[in-house]
């Protein structure tokens, strides 16, 4: 057994032994609909020269969601439109890609990230995405503690974005980072407690394997106590941040996937990843060893 699964298994021993007979009444709902394992790849590591040689290698190898950036995408709607046509590939997520920081000190600089934002949720909702992923604040971005930089964030920021990704008919989507990262937002349920408190369904949240591999001490247990907002995940090796299974047995994903599995997950499980090897080879091994992982949970 692994280090990880004893002392997971020692740990939920120990909850059940002092849990209170009400907690005890406590399940995990049967989800609506079965899960689906749902494959994207971010435009950036995707194999191509052009936007259709990307989408040609992944339609070879059944996947079924592109994550573009989002800079400058209010210019590229109609091209990933006209692009996607006919096709069985869909846009999920849009990756950042806006300009200012939401949790800075500086009311001018969270202005320009709102607004920002809110450009590119415009570009998202047109394009059918799940939404825009963001980052609060990477370290070394502001000078607000955790308390400060969660009330202007409930506040301010959070509300009128939710309100507008709703607008737009899609939602904005809080990223947990690590903490060489970021020191604000590290695990699934800090962002699950923050789309708790806003209480809009504009906004989402989403879990990355990267990030998770160093701050959760379950994929499982992330993803349950996330799955009433989870709208996105990320995934990479879990040594290297490349492709998945260029880390060899590291990359193991069963925890996880029972976790989205358990909630009924339908959205993207997307690629943000480097590559060691070709990603001509590396992408089709990868996507097998996920499709066999998902069997395994």
């Amino acid at each position: 057994m692994q280090r990880r699964d004893f002392i997971k298994l020692s740990a939920m021993a120990g909850l059940v032994a002092a849990i209170t007979p009400a907690a005890k009444a406590f399940q995990i709902p049967d989800p609506a609909q079965p899960a689906e394992l749902k494959i994207s790849l971010q435009e950036g590591v995707a194999p191509g020269n052009s936007l259709k040689e990307k989408l040609d290698f992944m339609e070879a190898n059944g996947i079924v969601g592109l994550e573009p950036g989002g800079g400058g995408l209010s210019r590229r709607v109609e091209e990933f439109q006209k692009a996607l046509e006919g096709r069985n590939i869909k846009i999920s997520a849009i990756c950042a890609g806006f300009e200012g920081v939401p949790m800075s000190d500086d009311p001018a600089v969270r202005r320009k990230a709102i607004d920002s934002i809110k450009e590119i949720t415009t570009a998202a909702g047109a394009l059918g995405s799940t939404g825009v992923i963001f980052v609060p604040a990477f370290n070394g971005q502001t000078k607000l503690g955790n308390k400060e930089g969660r009330e202007i964030l409930l506040k301010e920021v959070l509300p009128e974005l939710a309100e507008h990704a709703e607008k737009c008919g899609t939602h904005v989507i809080l990223e947990p980072l690590n903490r060489g990262e970021a020191f604000f937002l590290r695990q699934v349920a800090d962002a699950a407690s923050i789309c708790r408190d806003v209480n809009r369904p504009g906004l989402a949240l989403m879990g990355d394997f990267w990030h998770m591999t160093w701050e959760e001490t379950s994929d499982f247990a992330a993803f349950i106590a996330g799955a009433k907002w989870l709208w996105h995940i990320h995934i990479a090796s879990r040594r290297n941040r490349c492709i998945p299974g260029e880390d060899g047995e590291a990359d193991n994903y069963v925890d996880g996937f029972r976790g989205l599995k358990a909630i009924g997950y339908r959205h993207y499980i997307s690629f943000e990843c480097g590559a060691k090897g070709p990603r001509e080879k590396a992408i089709p091994a990868a996507c097998k060893l996920m499709r066999e992982q998902w069997e395994q949970a």
